[in-house]
């Protein structure tokens, strides 16, 4: 049975004025890297982050014709998600790394994997991974990416002495 939802997206890919956090190369898809970006939901529900996701993907001039996801990461989603008038296809696969999407485009001959920082991630670390995503010669395994975003030692504030 398909699920269809019919969700539009706000136009610059915003939901109530805070924006996608996601980050893509500028040569996303041409397979020189592990990751070619960084994507981090708010959630786990896909029928709320995907829509906005591809809205802000296709404002960025990549429009997405197919998502597929680790099915046991996320909540259920519906296999045909319409965004801005379109459809576009989703797909669970258990053999999928929990820590990766996957986008196609251009009829299928375009493909991105994107880096899945959890949605319980602080928000400073998750900064890091997706700059991180943009950059050549990452590790291959979501794991070590997280990793080293979180090895960057969080800002200090320093303690002054307290008057007595």
């Amino acid at each position: 049975m398909t699920t269809m939802i019919t969700r539009t997206a706000p136009d610059a890919g915003f939901r109530g004025g805070i924006d996608v956090r996601v980050s893509l190369r500028d040569n996303a898809g041409d397979g020189a890297s592990a990751f070619d970006g960084a994507w981090f939901p708010r959630s786990r529900d896909l029928a709320l982050e995907v829509p906005e996701l591809i809205a802000e993907l296709d404002r960025r001039g990549v429009r997405v014709e197919r998502f597929t996801y680790a099915i046991d990461a996320w909540s259920p989603a519906p296999r045909k998600i319409v965004v801005q008038g379109r459809t576009v296809r989703t797909g669970g696969f258990r053999s999928m790394d929990p820590g990766v999407v996957c986008l196609t485009w251009a009829g299928g001959v375009r493909r991105a994997d994107l880096l899945v920082v959890p949605p319980e991630t602080d928000v400073l670390t998750g900064a890091r991974a997706l700059r991180l995503c943009t950059r050549r010669g990452l590790p291959r395994s979501p794991q070590m990416v997280l990793a080293a975003a979180r090895s960057t030692p969080l800002p200090q504030v320093p303690e002054y002495p307290r008057a007595v």
